[in-house]
């Protein structure tokens, strides 16, 4: 006889084809009615889905249920947390995924006592290979999940160790049938004896025999399911019919129990599709969206919060509230629907707005630390502030926008200063102006509007006033020039028979940079091929440009592609073609090791993938991918004809990745550097990296590569189709990318790890100036004040905190818990440990991602990540 541990649980998806409000008016009645349960069945429990976001949302409309809830969770009858939200767990990155659990956390802490510290992912698209790290960093020993295994190819139990990239475990538990595995509904309840025989004890059986195991867990519930009411004579009942013997339990005490046995340990990824789909191409769809979250991202992390901790240095107190909240609408956006794309148009349109929302947090809380400092400094019109985000010097260029009456100015010669973008705005007559006699109507010159490429060098963590006077002779710009060729110390590039070929000292990379078009029958879930459809590639076959500067050369790529329409249009082999216009602009910077491309593709055509194929030249067997706190290596595994006797979707060497993906050997390497791609595949000797992937239906049935029943229930019974336009991304879509080289020493993760860091550095300049008031939005609304003579004295050049350490820096950031202290989070991307003793011994305070100290020595771990704070 098997035991069997029965949790009951409610699923929360905050949207899918239902928005969060729709899921806000079912959580209403059915939370309160949970905690009336509760409260009268003191032997019952119930799981409120692992994120605090739901809970959060409940409060808001019922603040008379927090101190409810509160004894509940301390009574361990309710189970809250650990996430914010319910995470997507291989397009986030490594941050984001940590943050998500801090936060969660923190909120249960301070508001409903202990949170269930468990890595609770029930319906999480599969689950990228360094997530133990992840979990590991908050403390959490422990993983449930549903998707992605398989007992033949990983572990042969349901229940084991799950080792990251490093040294990093958790124990995992899993739900081969589903977080519904025991679910009881009013159905069920009335036909115990079927549903113990068909259901319930299938899945006992089956979880028993996978590992040989004599304990079993079981969930109760599915999406946005009440709890089971009286559940203790439902379970009498059972005990009663079924051949094993089942209990009331919880997801902590069955983890518990678990840690005491014996378990197989795996590393690698949890992605293979054998008894749940994970569909592993949901890496392309929306992929606006996945560039928009990565660019996110990248502005609090390498913009926003260094630049709060700036401001404290520079006297400028700014609170952890709105920083907190725009964390969270980023969680928001990270959901496994949400952020794979697999939801109607409708909630696509509040996901866009949730977008907008958090950027202009970004966008204000930048413009008011910028204004505020450059008001300390009484900076002028001819003066630019130059910020530097990164805790650790910086020497190469930075991008700065300012407004000038006219281009007849200059800078020092240091900077090597080149317009490499301009817009001139006309003059305006009759313009009304408030002056110390009252209004009166002046003409408002013309003035321009400039970017400019500076060579800078600069200390970690501050900035640099640079000052620009008139002159009369306009600045160095880009301009036109003849040649088909771009080059550095590094690189040459050039563009003949339209293929671009890159040169590198001896190495020769042929037709490097090609496009690949293919029609899509998939929908938001995945990519699956049209039949008799072939991948094609597009030509390069646009009119090419030259401009060069005396720091920066750039090839310009104009043309149009032409494609057919529709897939109807590619199945009968139309001739009536649609233009493509597309616009490449490849950049290259002098001594810089990354060769920097911008696609900008005008979409018009409809359900077609469109990928970037990076070509090496070199033979190796593995693609190498940088992931959430590490490189992973992947390869090609071979797919049997009859792969759907084992599968569910075609397991497809499609992969994910974070910044950067390559071919390398032991004397060289090719990577591509992406800006929120997240999708690649290794086809011989090059990497194919998916820009789009787009479709027009939220579910499809029997797609080649996804035989079946449609996903997204669109053809279950009383559903229907759901149309997605939206999700076929028509109009503008810009790419950013870039190339990146490494041979002899150059050829570690650390070092590829910091190039990419180097190559996603921000530029962040600011300019006092009254041409246009609204050129940074609150500008206009930051008034000058009296600053106290308390404040500490800052001068036009500042840097507070210079590292040289071997290691990435994850985020910098103003402490949640701990007062007048700032967080340092370091992430080492290498297979050795990475000595960082002299943190202990400038004062940091190693602790884990909790701010809790911890005992420990000054080491990194491999492919790991550490804590550190510090007093201001």
């Amino acid at each position: 006889m098997t035991k069997a541990y029965f949790v009951n649980h409610t699923h929360w998806d905050r949207e899918w084809y239902f928005t969060t409000q729709d899921a806000q008016v079912l959580s209403d009645r059915l939370f309160t009615d949970v905690l009336t349960e509760l409260e009268e069945h003191p032997e019952a429990n119930f799981t409120l889905d692992g994120q605090m976001s739901i809970v959060d949302e409940f409060v808001e409309i019922h603040p008379e249920a927090k101190e409810r809830i509160h004894k509940l969770v301390e009574r361990g009858q309710l189970f809250i947390g650990p996430w914010y939200t319910q995470t997507d767990a291989n397009i986030p990155d490594a941050e984001s995924l940590l943050r998500n659990l801090v936060i969660g956390i923190n909120d249960a802490r301070q508001n409903f006592g202990k949170p269930m510290m468990l890595g609770y992912l029930p319906d999480t698209f599969g689950f990228n290979a360094n997530l133990p790290m992840i979990l590991n960093q908050v403390g959490i020993r422990d993983f449930l999940c549903w998707r992605g295994t398989n007992f033949k190819r990983q572990t042969k139990s349901v229940y084991f160790k799950w080792k990251g990239l490093g040294n990093n475990i958790v124990f995992a538990a899993n739900f081969p049938f589903g977080y519904f595995t025991g679910q009881i509904d009013l159905k069920s309840k009335k036909n115990l004896n079927d549903f113990v025989k068909d259901r319930l004890d299938k899945g006992i059986k089956f979880e028993a025999e996978h590992g040989n195991n004599d304990e079993v867990l079981i969930p109760s519930g599915i999406d946005q399911m009440n709890i089971i009411h009286n559940i203790s004579d439902t379970i009498a009942k059972i005990n009663k019919i079924s051949k094993n013997s089942v209990e009331i339990s919880t997801y902590p005490k069955f983890m518990k129990l678990l840690r005491e046995k014996d378990l197989d340990t795996y590393q690698g990824e949890l992605r293979y599709p054998t008894y749940s789909r994970v569909h592993r191409t949901i890496g392309s769809v929306r992929s606006r969206n996945k560039r928009k979250n990565f660019a996110l991202e990248q502005a609090i992390t390498r913009r926003l919060e260094p630049l709060m901790v700036i401001a404290h240095n520079a006297g400028i107190e700014l609170s952890n509230g709105l920083i907190i909240k725009l964390w969270k609408e980023l969680f928001k956006l990270q959901p496994h629907d949400t952020l794979g794309g697999s939801v109607t148009d409708n909630v696509a349109v509040d996901i866009n707005h949730r977008f907008k929302q958090a950027n202009e947090i970004v966008d204000g809380l930048e413009n008011y630390i910028k204004k505020r400092i450059a008001q300390r400094l009484k900076l002028n019109d001819h003066d630019v502030i130059v910020f530097n985000a990164d805790p650790q010097p910086f020497d190469g260029y930075k991008k700065i926008s300012f407004i000038s009456r006219s281009k007849n100015i200059k800078f020092d010669n240091k900077y090597d200063a080149t317009i490499i973008n301009e817009d001139y705005v006309e003059s305006r007559p009759n313009i009304m102006q408030l002056t110390p006699n009252g209004y009166q109507f002046k003409d408002e010159p013309g003035y321009f509007k400039l970017e400019v490429l500076l060579k800078i060098q600069m200390a970690g963590l501050g900035y640099e006033v640079i000052h620009f006077e008139d002159s009369n002779e306009p600045m160095p710009e880009l301009t036109a020039a003849d040649g088909n060729s771009i080059s550095n110390n590094r690189f040459v590039l050039t563009f003949v028979n339209h293929q671009f070929e890159l040169k590198r000292d001896n190495h020769v990379f042929k037709n490097v940079i090609s496009v690949h078009d293919q029609g899509n029958d998939g929908d938001t879930y995945d990519f699956s091929p049209l039949k008799n459809d072939q991948e094609i590639t597009l030509s390069w076959n646009g009119d090419l440009t030259r401009v060069i500067s005396q720091d920066v050369q750039q090839l310009i790529l104009t043309g149009n592609w032409k494609l057919p329409k529709t897939l109807k249009d590619r199945s009968k082999g139309s001739n009536d073609l649609e233009k493509v216009p597309y616009k490449l602009i490849i950049s290259l910077k002098k001594n810089d090791p990354v060769l920097s491309c911008d696609l900008r593709i005008n979409n018009t055509v409809l359900d077609h993938r469109l990928r970037i194929a990076i070509k090496t030249g070199i033979d190796s067997e593995y693609a190498d991918a940088q992931i959430q706190g590490g490189f992973t290596k992947t390869e090609n595994l071979p797919i049997d004809d009859n792969w759907n006797d084992e599968f569910v979707e075609k397991p497809v060497n499609i992969y994910n990745f974070d910044h950067i993906v390559g071919i390398r050997n032991e004397n060289q390497g090719l990577y591509f550097l992406g800006y929120g791609e997240k999708e690649y595949e290794k086809v011989d000797d090059s990497i194919y990296v998916t820009l789009m992937a787009t479709t027009g239906q939220l579910g499809k049935p029997n797609l080649l590569w996804r035989p079946g029943r449609a996903s997204g229930d669109t053809t279950s019974l009383g559903h229907q189709m759901e149309p997605t336009p939206m999700a076929e991304e028509l109009g503008n879509n810009e790419f950013k990318f870039g190339l990146a080289y490494f041979d002899g020493e150059e050829l570690s993760e650390s070092q590829i790890a910091n190039v990419a860091d180097k190559w996603l550095s921000q530029s962040i300049s600011y300019q006092l100036q009254t041409f246009n008031l609204f050129v940074n939005r609150l500008d206009n609304k930051i008034w000058d004040i009296e600053f106290s003579n308390d404040l500490p004295p800052i001068s036009k050049n500042e840097n507070w905190l210079s590292l040289n350490l071997p290691c990435s820096i994850s985020a910098i950031y103003p402490a949640y818990t701990v007062k007048d202290s700032y967080v340092l989070r370091l992430s080492n991307m290498s297979d050795k440990i990475v000595d960082v003793s002299d943190l202990k011994e400038k004062g940091y305070l190693l602790t884990n991602a909790l701010e809790e100290v911890i005992d420990s020595k000054y080491q990194i771990e491999p492919y790991s990540m550490a804590t550190f704070i510090k007093k201001y």
